[in-house]
């Protein structure tokens, strides 16, 4: 699979090319204590390799198969004393596949070396100070070789919207990695919705669908989970989580695993005591008619925005409706009046990052659907206290939220098994079993 994709992005890169990607490296959360390690999505997605202080080179010839070689820390004794064991160089070449494996203290002379004579560099400026300078001083060091007739690269190109496109259509081992992290992420959602109770804060619910997900084999969050009672789920990106859930509490999470790398992305909106009120109930079932617009339009050939604007037509016309905005629909979408209860667009790429890569379009034009993308569909509605609405909604906030696989016919949702129509939530959270 992974030699498979290193083929792939080789071939779209130039002949007479280098191309220089780095792994993560390990960071301190505080003083001497550090992060949880993750690589770099573009690395693991090439190689499968989790270690930090990784570097990969690819080197493309003008003819000839392409080479790389992998940067890695040599096997360390005393380090694996403490850390665990080290893939070192022989890892690299028997485990994972590179042509070539050096020591990452041998990565400036190496870099420089092949280079040579050679006429672009892949290299994404701008992101990390201190590798930027790496790889320009190898350049540099290209450049003064000029009267051994060597030559350097006079042409760089930012690699990454190669790999982002690769990567946002995605294969057939990625979409089973898709689905076992939407499987996941849809029973702790699912059991969450029981677990919560009034009077327990948002940690706690938090709490659970951490230790769920982590027993069900996922080795982190897909991201910081959104626990939010009451007037919290009126914050879009809430993430303090520290609110005791009081009754009459709608309760939104918006929580995901993250699976062999893979993230899942589900919202789920509902009452902790087992009963919406009636205010609650006419927002919520209005955020989910526009879900469900939204999902019956997803196929190849829609572009991006269609999804958008399938659920935004629906929210229009359901504020309306209900007297939280004025005008005619056409009249509240060309002043984006609508943006005071809802401000951000119904959906996102999803894969090795929850917010996934991949462009939505060029200035003028979105991109259409192509089966093999995996998309997240979900509209809300956000009605802050303080806001201008009739009070009696003030303090509600709803986002429903599933992922979808874009197939050669329509779009497949990977995160079903999570009630979302309100007489199942109802009855879900007090106990009773899904039809």
């Amino acid at each position: 699979m992974y030699a498979r994709r290193r083929a792939r992005f080789v071939e779209s890169m130039e002949p007479e090319s280098v191309a220089v990607l780095f792994g993560e490296e390990v960071m301190l959360r505080n003083r001497d204590t550090e992060h949880r390690f993750r690589q770099d999505s573009n690395v693991w997605y090439l190689t499968g390799l989790e270690e930090p202080q990784v570097v990969c080179l690819f080197v493309r010839p003008a003819e000839g198969d392409g080479e790389l070689i992998l940067f890695v820390e040599p096997r360390d004794a005393t380090k694996e004393c403490w850390t665990g064991p080290m893939v070192g160089l022989e890892g690299a070449t028997a485990v994972y596949g590179a042509d070539v494996a050096a020591s990452i203290a041998e990565l400036t002379p190496i870099l420089a070396e092949r280079m040579g004579n050679m006429a672009t560099l892949y290299y994404r400026l701008g992101d990390h100070e201190a590798r930027d300078r790496l790889v320009l001083d190898a350049l540099r060091r290209v450049r003064g070789m000029a009267r051994q007739n060597i030559s350097a690269p006079t042409t760089i190109i930012d690699p990454t919207p190669i790999l982002h496109e690769m990567r946002l259509i995605k294969d057939t081992d990625e979409i089973a990695c898709l689905r076992r992290a939407c499987a996941l992420s849809a029973d702790g959602h699912r059991e969450a919705m029981r677990v919560a109770q009034v009077g327990m804060f948002e940690y706690e619910v938090e709490g659970f669908l951490e230790g769920y997900y982590r027993r069900g084999g996922a080795r982190r969050n897909a991201f910081e989970p959104i626990v939010a009672a009451g007037p919290n789920a009126t914050v879009l990106h809430y993430t303090k989580n520290d609110r005791r859930i009081a009754a009459g509490d709608l309760l939104l999470i918006d929580a995901g695993a993250e699976v062999d790398y893979y993230c899942g992305d589900i919202t789920r909106t509902f009452p902790v005591g087992g009963r919406f009120s009636d205010e609650q109930r006419a927002i919520y079932q209005l955020v989910l008619d526009a879900q469900k617009a939204a999902i019956a339009v997803v196929r190849p050939g829609l572009p991006w925005d269609g999804v958008h604007q399938a659920a935004l037509e629906v929210l229009v016309d359901g504020l309306i409706a209900l007297g939280l905005l004025g005008g005619t629909r056409e009249e509240a979408l060309e002043s984006g009046s609508y943006k005071a209860y809802y401000m951000h667009k119904t959906g996102h790429w999803l894969g090795l990052d929850v917010h996934d890569v991949g462009e939505y379009g060029k200035p003028g034009a979105w991109r259409e659907l192509e089966p093999g993308m995996v998309l997240t569909v979900e509209p809300g509605l956000y009605i802050a206290p303080g806001s201008e609405a009739d009070e009696r909604y003030h303090g509600i906030g709803v986002r429903i939220e599933d992922n979808l696989l874009v197939t050669e016919d329509g779009g497949e949702v990977l995160t079903g098994g999570v009630p979302k129509e309100i007489d199942e939530i109802e009855a879900w959270v007090l106990g009773a079993p899904l039809s």
